[in-house]
């Protein structure tokens, strides 16, 4: 390499986004592509990769191992639920666990992942643990997709006040070459394709360089069957678990049952606000009083039209305002939420007010008025 060429880029080198953002944006657009439900982050260090993959809807099991659990405990609650997640559940489950301990080492509760990601972490292994490294992740924990990125040597030169390595603790960094053999002998051996990309890229005329993040994603060629994996579990688990979050979700029948409690009560104190107005406009005339003509906005359009379809009408008697089920029931979110109107009838039991056949939903007038 020239090396006035190489001294002119050495002062001018700026990613943006920021190289870490960019190989955690290449991990979400996989996400995105496969959908994979199970996602392990190997080497999760400050938990930000997986901070960011957890508002990815198709994730229901994120799990984090580093062999410093500091570092992990110092950013671990940005992974709890807040209380948003508390007010307004998720339809998906999500749970997320962090372990302490070394990738060179198998433990059960790394099995059944669909996507594995080793971001900058082999440089970091001994020699003895690298070894040890392809047997763990490919053959003992064998999940759909692996991703490895580590950095290319073949950018140092380019990036200023690099020495040797870009960080102290790194064991070795790999040309393209080294990291192509090596990731092409691992496929190999544990029936996995893997094709090389990156992130960084090269200034122009330089393109020979490479990405200055190197990337391998690996894809497994065949479906691992249930015995392979049990005849690899080890006896005994090694890591340490250090923090474990279930986030709520609509999939739990305490959240589900609170969601739709909150929307049926909604959604009829709505139409009778719209019910109760309409009588007020019509006084007396005998002709009018008893129908429900709903306004000209799109809620009460909506439920005008189940009235003249479905013959579902809400209605006054006396003190008492009745909202049918039904009338509930066919609008979208609840219809959503419970899936059955039998369901709707066994989650409201006994914490909504309801007519003495069960069949509407009851407000007393005074008792309203009084309230207010």
């Amino acid at each position: 390499m020239d090396k006035s060429f190489q001294e002119k880029f050495t002062q001018i080198i700026k990613f943006e986004p920021p190289l870490y953002k960019q190989r955690h944006q290449f991990v979400k657009d996989l996400v995105e592509k496969y959908k994979p439900k199970k996602v392990a982050d190997l080497g999760c260090a400050d938990c930000s990769l997986l901070w960011m993959l957890k508002f990815c809807s198709c994730i229901e099991v994120l799990a984090g191992l580093d062999i410093c659990a500091n570092v992990m405990k110092e950013k671990m609650h940005t992974l709890s639920p807040l209380p948003v997640d508390y007010l307004q559940p998720s339809e998906r489950s999500l749970t997320v666990t962090l372990h302490h301990g070394s990738v060179a080492h198998k433990d059960p509760c790394m099995l059944g992942f669909d996507l594995v990601t080793c971001i900058e972490l082999i440089e970091h292994l001994e020699e003895s643990e690298l070894e040890k490294f392809p047997e763990v992740v490919f053959g003992f924990m064998a999940p759909s997709i692996v991703v490895i990125s580590t950095p290319n040597s073949e950018f140092n030169p380019l990036l200023p006040r690099v020495m040797l390595y870009r960080h102290p603790d790194h064991k070795f960094e790999w040309s393209q070459a080294q990291f192509q053999s090596w990731a092409l002998e691992t496929a190999r051996c544990y029936d996995y394709s893997v094709e090389f990309t990156g992130v960084g890229h090269p200034p122009t005329g330089m393109e020979k360089v490479g990405f200055c993040t190197q990337i391998g994603v690996f894809v497994r060629k065949y479906p691992q069957t249930g015995e392979s994996v049990q005849s690899e579990k080890p006896v005994e688990a090694v890591y340490k678990t250090v923090f474990k979050a279930v986030y709520p979700s609509l999939k739990d029948e305490k959240y589900l049952q609170n969601a739709v409690i909150s929307e049926v009560i909604f959604t009829a104190q709505i139409i009778k606000h719209r019910l109760m107005s309409k009588h007020e406009e019509d006084g007396d005339d005998p002709e009018r009083k008893s129908k429900f003509q709903p306004s000209m906005d799109f809620f009460s359009d909506y439920l005008g039209k189940l009235v003249v379809e479905k013959n579902m009408e809400p209605f006054v008697s006396g003190n008492e305002v009745y909202i049918p089920l039904t009338t509930i029931f066919s609008f979208p979110k609840v219809n959503r939420l419970c899936g059955t109107f039998e369901k709707l009838c066994k989650l409201i039991a006994g914490k909504v007010t309801l007519s003495s056949d069960g069949s509407a939903v009851m407000f007393n007038i005074e008792h309203d008025n009084e309230e207010n």
